[in-house]
């Protein structure tokens, strides 16, 4: 008597409908596997990132679905860009609370598919669980450069400038709306201005077009994802240096610079707050021209904000010489 076939349970169901189809990497296996393979281009290497997002902490519990997965992947984007890395593919785990259903799942999948398409970066597998506590989205990134060319944190040397892509502050400022909305009414603010800065913290935009010009030209980068202030000092830390940046040379949009006109003690908001997502890294003056190009070309400015000094520490001096006294320099999980 021939046996039946076993009936597919319903995470078996919940994987086939919403995330096979994003699984286009032949190494993904349709999803049918406990595992997949991923192999670098010969004489390449493959950089590995995690990062997990969760409600209440990285986003609101009312956020869109679409949203809220473009920030997953994101967030783990930046930190290839950073690297000097090509997007490769991505691992999911996802902790689903009880009432996540159809509707937020389709939303979700759809702008997850849209972005690993946008970025090259396709979904090779992962795990889907039931969670009682909020919602969570871990992912774990690959990417591929040439063998031996990661750019790492301890590269920076004495006499290199500091440049940071974009813009800074945005993504903090836009917290903060969200938090306490009648804060716009205080800096000024036009519904564009507010709109501009609410969607910087709730979609970041990974700088994956320099990937390249970090890669040829930078001897120490990471992504600013804790606040600017306090990732540099990571990054001194680990080349065992010192920065000396000046306040007045970071960029900043025209939304932020409003805000900081009506309230100047928002520029330690700005310099620490977090989320910003861009790439901070150091090049020998040799290469500033040609990074600067480079970024240009790629259609994101890189901007000279100091030098790389002897000592320990990053200092942020303000037009007036005087140095910054951050209460907190970054963000802390614990």
């Amino acid at each position: 008597m021939a046996m039946r076939p076993k009936a597919q349970s319903n995470e078996d169901r919940l994987i086939g409908r919403y995330f096979k189809p994003l699984a286009s990497h032949p190494g993904a296996l349709g999803l049918i596997d406990d595992a997949a393979t991923l192999s670098p281009p010969p004489g390449h290497d493959l950089v590995l990132t995690a990062d997990a997002i969760a409600a209440g902490i990285h986003f609101f519990l009312d956020d869109p679905a679409d949203a809220v997965a473009r920030k997953a992947l994101r967030v783990n984007l930046s930190d290839l860009a950073a690297k000097g890395a090509k997007p490769a593919g991505f691992l999911l785990a996802l902790a689903l609370p009880k009432g996540t259903g159809g509707p937020w799942l389709k939303s979700f999948t759809r702008a997850l598919g849209a972005d690993a398409k946008r970025f090259g970066c396709p979904l090779l597998g992962g795990d889907t669980v039931r969670s009682p506590g909020p919602l969570m989205v871990s992912i774990a990134a690959f990417g591929t450069l040439p063998r031996g060319t990661m750019v790492r944190r301890d590269g920076a040397r004495v006499g290199d400038h500091i440049l940071v892509s974009g813009t800074i502050g945005d993504a903090a400022l836009g917290l903060r709306l969200r938090k306490t909305g009648n804060a716009a009414r205080g800096w000024k603010l036009s519904a564009r201005d507010r709109g501009h800065l609410t969607q910087r913290y709730l979609v970041p935009q990974p700088r994956n077009a320099l990937a390249i010009a970090v890669r040829k030209h930078a001897t120490a980068a990471m992504d600013v994802s804790d606040g600017l202030a306090g990732d540099l000092a990571k990054l001194c830390r680990a080349s065992g240096v010192a920065a000396v940046v000046y306040t007045a040379r970071v960029p900043l949009s025209s939304a932020t610079r409003k805000a900081l006109r009506a309230d100047g003690k928002l520029l330690e908001t700005v310099l620490s707050g977090g989320d910003d997502y861009e790439i901070v890294c150091t090049v020998r003056p040799a290469r500033l021209a040609a990074v600067q190009a480079a970024a240009r070309a790629a259609g994101v400015p890189m901007t000279d904000i100091g030098r790389i000094v002897r000592g320990s520490g990053a200092s942020f001096l303000q037009a007036n010489g005087k140095s910054i006294r951050f209460a907190k320099a970054s963000f802390s999980h614990f």
